[in-house]
């Protein structure tokens, strides 16, 4: 959102106020805080004091490395809620000192004086006088600040030409005008360096680097080919060393160095504007402190690493379908993991009622049973939180208050997408109750899992159960939808047992894993659309993702597109076969080759690579279930950007066409028709994991190659030991037995891997050079397998192996 025009010139209507001068500074040890005034103008006697609007700023610290601001102008308007917090109680805390330099108290004081807050290795600093200052240090550098007109409040007229987006029932503003949203908007700009580059903001389909970009958190279904997002987060990080979360439920616009080319702005409706700024240094120190803050992902079942193939989305499909597709997978030997079933296991026009179509769902408790048992599947089902007026819940859910009312009383409904649907309001623990009891059930039936779809179509101008301010909720509404199921999951299964598949999300909703990327087009770019914003995504404290392996629009996609999403897809850390009015199992696009007159050289197939790299994942379980450990344990995501793993190379930070699996593998995803692609190898030593070949990179390396189907570019970095099982037909299984080794040292003398599986067991593998060769050994004695790189398997019956190179 925009106020100014240009450098110099305010837009027509708006009426600004900035913090001129930082007036009285107080430090408090006792509530280890900072207490500010700064004026919107400068005191040059009393008289000035008179008629002259203020901002009253408290900095405090909600846990180490970690400094809160909240700057109010009036504190008796509209609060509007912030997201829960994991705080530390203040008062003596080793980690925070508060020091006052000087006399601060506003008239009697001297300019010049300052306070500082510190907590871990993060500082606050504000200096009496003019112009406004609010700096954050580290180690004696400035990360950032806030200087000169940079604090401000803008009172608008209702002709003001600012613009507030989206638009529309579920948007932001009705007419596109910022007006139409709120009156007042108060702001913060916070410098950028040159060269700083700025990456999160949640699920963002353009550029991975944010700097340029105008964005708003507003949560939104808009496909994967714009510039809205389903999970939209007010969280940034940037390549000096810090994050910023914007602590506001509702919409918050961010101008990246946009409106101000120095800065990166961030503003919300209303009087007060909170914010934490978050030290690192590093990206994966950020994500800690700020997934120990907002909540840290749950542990995910092992089985859910495994492949999921669906229904698809219009398709036809009853029992008989149903089994000709997890037979046909089987009879290719492309193991499955999970089935879902989407939004036609249930009636048309009765979405979401929980109740099978029983025309072709007739006995379905036996039909999942016999999945269960016979095929050894997990079995999701697809919901959404809006309530068809033609099912049953609908009566229910009118009788008892459940659903969301318009101010007038009546139930708000729509007809778009379910005629007459009505929302539940997850506001009342009454209507949370009710409907985790529903999903409840549907588990009691055998459903392991629930895709919650939607969540981002939540109308504007209703009243809520709780008193929610209106456009506070549309963001938050998610969290409130997904963790209702994910807790009814949880109490079902345990933790570490529950998981969804879900669509939308804000802060705080990486606790109720997975999700996925929403409707992508079903071509290279929405390929390359879906993993720049899971990178953004997993930049933004998320450490499971997914996405439609092949594309979910688009009637049949390409082949060779398809071909290409499976290498991608197969390497992350969820993997799903889901289409919109096609299926996606592979037979179906070898027959549409055969059909165009595509003659597929042996192992070129859509069902050879399928096979292929359903394998090599589940051979790569032992490595995958100990990185998918880590988002629990510390914050750190399973997919990561190369800023995140390489944050010291310049080249590195701003690639978003390629990523790492976990610390070790660096995969670079081919999205061309020819097979052609280029990808950037950071220095070090790097070994293909295909053919073995090695390469020593001195400054880092630019590398174009052209690849067939059933490869890709999978480097493994220098100082790794991966583990793996070949030949493993399902994700569950005992990952340290009967393990292959994999050792990769070269500039790097020693390293080690430790697997753990759901079971507990657990083990460490360390490899070190001696004079002798490369030591391999297991932490307990077990015996297991070994080699060099790509290189010969040597056996270790007695736990212990040295390698010769």
């Amino acid at each position: 959102m925009k106020f100014t025009n240009g450098y110099w010139l305010i837009r027509d209507g708006v009426e600004p106020l900035y913090a001129r001068e930082a007036y009285e500074i107080a430090a408090d040890a006792e509530t280890e805080s900072l207490d500010i005034l700064a004026l919107t103008a400068v005191i040059r006697d009393r008289a000035n004091t008179l008629n002259l609007p203020t901002f009253n700023i408290d900095i405090t610290s909600p846990s180490e490395g970690v400094i809160r601001v909240r700057a109010a102008h009036w504190l008796g308007a509209t609060d509007y809620p912030g997201f829960p917090l994991n705080a530390d109680r203040p008062g003596g805390r080793d980690y925070i000192s508060v020091r006052a330099d000087g006399e601060g108290d506003g008239e009697t004081g001297v300019n010049g004086a300052s306070v500082e807050l510190t907590s871990g290795g993060l500082t606050a600093r504000v200096v009496k006088g003019a112009p406004w200052n609010l700096t954050f240090l580290a180690d004696g550098k400035v990360l950032t600040e806030s200087r000169g007109k940079s604090l401000a409040r803008f009172k608008l007229r209702p002709d003001a030409v600012v613009v507030a987006e989206p638009t529309g029932e579920f948007g932001v503003s009705m007419d596109g005008s910022a007006y139409d949203e709120s009156d007042v908007f108060t702001a913060i700009q916070l410098h950028l360096g040159v060269g700083e580059q700025v990456f999160g903001l949640g699920e963002r389909f353009g550029a991975y680097v944010k700097n340029g970009q105008s964005i708003n958190i507003w949560n939104e279904d808009g496909g994967t080919a714009s510039e809205q997002g389903y999970k939209d987060i007010p969280f940034y990080m940037t390549s000096n060393g810090y994050g910023v979360l914007v602590n506001n439920r509702g919409h918050v616009s961010f101008e990246v160095g946009s409106e101000n080319t120095e800065t990166v702005q961030f503003s919300v409706p209303g009087e007060v504007l909170d914010f934490c700024v978050i030290y690192g240094p590093t990206p994966k120190e950020i994500l800690r402190r700020y997934t120990a803050l907002t909540g840290r992902p749950a542990d995910v079942p092992a089985w859910s690493y495994g492949l999921w193939l669906t229904t698809s989305f219009t398709t036809k499909y009853d029992e008989a379908t149903v089994n000709s597709f997890i037979d046909g997978m089987a009879e290719r030997d492309i193991p499955l993991s999970a089935f879902h079933y989407d939004c036609y296991w249930m009636r048309e026009f009765h979405w979401t009622d929980f109740e099978w179509d029983k025309r072709f769902f007739g006995d379905i408790e036996s039909t999942l049973e016999r999945l269960h048992k016979d095929k050894g599947l997990h079995i999701c089902a697809w919901i959404n939180p809006y309530i068809g007026q033609r099912g049953s819940m609908f009566a229910e859910g009118k009788a008892n208050g459940y659903l969301v009312k318009k101010p007038n009383g009546e139930i708000w409904q729509t007809d778009f997408w379910q005629a007459g649907m009505g929302l539940v309001d997850f506001t009342n623990p009454a209507a949370r109750e009710w409907f985790k009891g529903k999903v409840k059930q549907l588990l009691a039936q055998g459903v392991d899992a629930i895709k919650t779809d939607f969540g981002e179509r939540i109308p504007r101008d209703v009243v809520w159960y709780d008193g929610s301010p209106k456009l506070s909720m549309h963001n938050w509404y998610t969290q409130l939808y997904n963790q209702t199921v994910f807790e009814a999951i949880e109490e079902t299964y345990g933790k570490g047992r529950a998981c969804l598949f879900a669509r939308s999300a804000t802060v705080g909703g990486q606790s109720q894993p997975v999700h996925w990327g929403g409707d992508c087009e079903s071509t290279f770019n929405g390929m390359a659309q879906t993993l720049r914003a899971g990178l953004s995504l997993v930049s933004s404290g998320f450490g499971f993702w997914s996405h439609d392996i092949g594309g979910f629009e688009g009637a049949f996609p390409d082949p060779a597109v398809y071909k290409r999403w499976l290498a991608f897809g197969m390497l992350g850390s969820h993997s799903r076969l889901h289409g919109s009015t096609v299926y996606r199992v592979p037979w179906l696009f070898d027959e549409e080759d055969e059909k165009n007159g595509v003659v597929n050289a042996p192992g070129q197939t859509a069902v050879d690579v399928a096979r292929e790299f359903v394998h090599l994942k589940l051979s790569l379980m032992p490595y995958l279930y100990e990185v998918g450990l880590q988002p629990h344990r510390n914050g750190t995501p399973v997919m990561r950007s190369m800023f995140m793993e390489f944050p010291d190379d310049p080249t590195a930070r701003p690639l978003d066409r390629q990523y790492m699996f976990g610390p070790s593998l660096l995969v670079a995803p081919v999205f061309t028709y020819s097979g052609e692609v280029t990808y950037y190898l950071p220095a070090g030593t790097w070994t293909n994991w295909f053919t073995g070949e090695r390469v020593r990179v001195i400054n880092g390396a630019w590398r174009t190659e052209t690849y067939g189907y059933d490869t890709i570019p999978l480097w493994v970095r220098d100082g790794s030991v991966v583990v793996t099982h070949p030949g493993a037909e399902t994700p569950e299984y005992e990952y340290g037995k009967d393990a292959l080794v994999s050792v990769f040292l070269d500039q790097v003398d020693m390293a080690s891997a430790t697997v753990e599986d759901e079971h507990g067991d657990s083990v460490v593998f360390s490899a070190r050079r001696t004079a002798e060769g490369v030591e391999v050994t297991s932490s307990d004695g077990r015996a297991f397998h070994a080699r060099l790189g790509a290189g010969t398997v040597v056996d270790a019956p007695d736990g212990r192996v040295v390698l010769q190179s």
